[in-house]
């Protein structure tokens, strides 16, 4: 077994990788656990919207604020909204202070930012316990368990295994899916698909359905298919996403058959298939009393349908995190995470919220009720 640091990050992601970047600042002991082999990794992700008083804020407490601005995107801040026939509803220009970033990007400025001995790649949690004394003890996949860590935080995401120490709340299926597809600019469709969609995000609403297209900071586009399937719709045996042209097929004779040709061009060209079902913890679960030696932040602690706010939100737990340990000081460290939560429930109350109304009005199959809240 062996001896931990005092704040153990489990996962590498925007979150965990903020929460070491602030703690690197303040100086506090902490090494980051990821499960990626390393880091070049081909992790999956697309782009994401930094706000000002949430991401960008907790960029400039780490001193990456002018970093991130070499990456950030402000040309495709430019949102459209249409209905399944292709009529556009709204479209505004850019200039609104959320610009974009890749994942990847994101991810990457972050880990340049902290020094490499501070990450272990290729550690996957298997478990969360404590010993005896009731210290944390965690063990992972490879072999590897650790004990004495002062915190264990976990930014591991939507299926967090320190979450199950924490709290009994599990993700409930929304009813959701997406299915992610890809056109580069090798594909037939691409230079159509420039100069109709350009920079920005392009959402498309129908009954029970929509499409989410989004430029990549390398140009590519990556198109999101929002459908109301069953939660084993994926290994059910209706759809094999390995089989890109039955799942074409699929596509357009059972969900989109009554859409306009540039939407249905969009399916007969995807590639890179990819399922992504929607899950959403409750406004219920939050509120647990705080277990000593661990806390969540990020998705692990109010994971909710995607509403633009999960990277923004995530970053600013570990800001608030990072900020009550160095003031309370690793030994009244379970103080510090009693206020952190404490400070957080809201915050999660009100994403989960807001999710859950998102989903709604999304999937109501009327753009025109979507405007109040996709206006910018």
């Amino acid at each position: 077994m062996r001896m931990a640091p005092t704040v153990a990050i489990i996962g590498g992601g925007p979150c965990g990788l903020t929460l070491a970047l602030l703690l690197e600042h303040k100086n506090i002991d902490y090494i980051v656990y990821e499960r990626d082999e390393s880091e070049n990794s081909n992790r999956v992700g697309g782009s994401l919207d930094i706000h000002p008083a949430t991401g960008q804020y907790a960029l400039r407490e780490g001193g990456l604020f002018e970093v991130f601005q070499k990456y950030a995107r402000y040309d495709d801040t430019v949102f459209t909204l249409a209905d399944k026939l292709g009529k556009r509803v709204l479209q505004t220009d850019q200039g609104r202070d959320a610009p974009e970033i890749d994942r990847s990007d994101l991810r990457r400025i972050l880990l340049d930012a902290i020094p490499k001995d501070k990450i272990k790649w290729g550690h996957s949690l298997k478990s969360a316990t404590v010993d005896e004394d009731n210290k944390p003890v965690l063990q992972f996949t490879n072999g590897v368990v650790l004990s004495g860590s002062k915190l264990v935080v976990g930014a591991d995401g939507a299926w967090s295994k320190v979450r199950l120490i924490v709290t009994q709340a599990t993700p409930q299926y929304s009813g959701k899916s997406f299915i992610e597809s890809k056109i580069g600019h090798g594909n037939p469709l691409f230079e159509t698909m420039a100069s109709k969609a350009g920079p920005g995000m392009f959402m498309s609403i129908g009954p029970g359905k929509l499409i989410i297209t989004q430029r990549q900071g390398n140009g590519s586009y990556k198109n999101y298919f929002g459908l109301q399937v069953p939660e084993d719709f994926f290994h059910n045996g209706t759809v094999d996403l390995q089989d890109v042209e039955g799942t074409r097929q699929l596509l357009l004779s059972d969900f989109y058959a009554d859409w306009s040709e540039e939407y249905k061009d969009l399916i007969r060209h995807a590639t890179d298939l990819r399922a992504w079902p929607l899950y959403s913890l409750s406004t219920e679960d939050m509120g647990w009393k705080s277990v000593p030696g661990f806390t969540i932040v990020g998705d692990a602690a109010h994971l909710t349908i995607p509403n633009g706010e999960g990277v923004n939100l995530a970053m600013t737990d570990s800001l608030k995190l990072a900020s009550k340990i160095a003031e309370y000081g690793i030994q009244n460290i379970n103080q510090a995470v009693q206020e952190y939560e404490a400070d957080m429930f809201p915050r999660g109350v009100a994403t989960i919220t807001a999710g859950k109304v998102m989903e709604n009005v999304l999937y109501s199959g009327d753009p025109q009720a979507s405007l109040q809240i996709m206006s910018p």
